[in-house]
């Protein structure tokens, strides 16, 4: 962890904030994970209230504190510091709302903070919540301290990223796009490190992402008693396409930025992994080194286009024969794929033309953004100071974030987050979300001077 280690406290074997701007930190996270902001049954109003009151509290002006937004549950804060204005605005993001989750499927309660043996557990706090209460808690510091920036820092907390018909970020592009304008955007969202036996292996920028699009598959049948069971059955015909796509994988594709990745990535690695890193990055790539690195889930969405059954539903009675079946699959394009040539691909493994294909969430691809001179310098200087030697590589992410949309607007868009979890502890959208003390630290000590530095005469030179 370099020289931002944060001290165990004694006795209790947990980590502890040492100082006020870490105690605001984890309270703003604890207010934040007790607020319920899914799209079912939550509140992001609520949740963009409580911030606006943070950050008035903080010294603030009314004025520049907005919570806005198409309904009452749907609303988004955007805050602004106001800074010399000698340069353009830069855009911070996070959003407010969290994925679903059932008290049933967590050995906690999902929307009460609980800390435990050195983790913050709760949901949202991976997805995004830690991003939100790290970048208001860093405002109010820049604002105590009385910083005065040479450009505007807007922050922009938004709704419905994760599922909604009210995504923050379209709406205010399309309603309010002066408040967000920006020369260019850092998103929490995104741009998470890896780590490797409680060891950083680089700090990403992520540049781009993978485009999200769902796909739902649908078998009909007339039905019947289920007293007189026939084989055509259209549970069983879904259930057969669904073992087809199971088995079948995209052709592995590299871009510029994930053969960068591996070829760097190389030198970090070790081993067996490294050699395969080199393979894949060389043209042509080892077709072996690719289906050895294919066998991580996460060096395999980097590689390829993916789909996924996600949902599934059959049948109307538990005493009648299904009338209908069907599944969602969820795919995870590569930046340059074309949505129906993704339709055709299912379309041929699937290889029944009584079964429909058609899409529920249609593709909204974004450009990836180029790499902006000042944004790497700066990276790279934070980075040595905290991390000596970590090396700070291009990134393609594979979910998918409102970057897209600011990309897609012209608002080169750039994830960073300043935090790492080792794969075994990526839990966002899963049971039990955590997120260990020490990380969430050194994400905000990372996302302070980062910010600071972008905003103080240019960045690093």
């Amino acid at each position: 962890m370099g020289r931002w280690l944060l001290l165990l406290y004694a006795g209790l074997g947990g980590i502890h904030p040492q100082n006020e701007p870490q105690r605001l930190a984890r309270d703003i996270l604890q207010q934040l994970i007790d607020i319920n902001t899914t799209d079912s049954s939550g509140n992001n109003t609520q949740a963009a209230q409580a911030m606006a009151e943070r950050l008035k509290s903080g010294g603030f002006p009314a004025a520049d504190v907005l919570v806005l937004g198409p309904n009452e549950r749907k609303g988004n804060l955007v805050v602004r510091l106001r800074g010399s204005g000698a340069r353009p605005p830069i855009l911070l993001l996070a959003h407010l709302d969290v994925v679903e989750a059932r008290r049933e499927d967590w050995s906690v309660d999902p929307f009460h903070f609980l800390e435990r043996d050195g983790y913050f557990y709760g949901r949202g706090s991976q997805d995004n919540k830690a991003g939100v209460a790290i970048f208001v808690a860093n405002l109010i510091r820049y604002r105590q301290e009385r910083y005065r920036p040479d450009r505007d820092l807007i922050l922009a907390l938004t709704s419905d990223e994760e599922f909604g018909k009210f995504n923050g970020v379209e709406w205010l592009l399309k309603n309010h796009r002066e408040l967000i304008d920006a020369q260019y955007c850092i998103n929490s969202d995104g741009g998470d490190s890896q780590m490797k036996n409680g060891k950083r292996l680089f700090q990403a920028i992520q540049a781009g992402e993978k485009v999200y699009i769902s796909f739902q598959l649908e078998a009909t049948n007339p039905g019947g008693h289920s007293s007189l069971p026939v084989k055509e059955n259209a549970i069983y015909r879904l259930a057969g396409a669904l073992t087809r796509l199971a088995d079948f994988a995209f052709p592995a594709r590299l871009s510029e930025v994930t053969r960068t990745f591996f070829a760097q990535m190389a030198r970090v690695e070790t081993g067996e992994t490294a050699r395969d890193m080199r393979g894949a990055a060389q043209m042509p790539p080892d077709p072996a080194a690719i289906r050895r690195l294919s066998e991580s889930a996460y060096y395999n969405a980097l590689l390829r286009t993916t789909c996924v059954a996600t949902t599934l539903q059959g049948g109307h009675a538990e005493n009648a024969l299904p009338q209908r079946a069907r599944a969602v699959v969820n795919c995870r394009m590569l930046p340059d794929e074309q949505p129906e040539d993704v339709r055709q691909a299912l379309v041929r493994v699937v290889a029944d033309d009584q079964i429909s294909i058609t899409v529920v969430t249609p593709a909204q691809p974004g450009p990836a953004s180029p790499l902006e001179p000042e944004v790497v310098r700066s990276v790279k200087h934070v980075t040595d100071k905290m991390w000596p030697g970590l090396p700070v590589i291009p990134w393609m992410d594979m979910g998918a974030s409102d970057g897209r949309l600011l990309r897609a607007a012209g608002i080169p868009t750039y994830g960073i987050s300043g935090l790492a979890y080792e794969d075994s502890e990526i839990r966002a959208h899963g049971r039990d979300e955590r997120i260990s003390a020490a990380n969430f630290y050194e994400g905000q000590q990372f996302l302070y001077a980062l910010v600071k530095e972008l905003s103080s005469g240019g960045g690093a030179r």
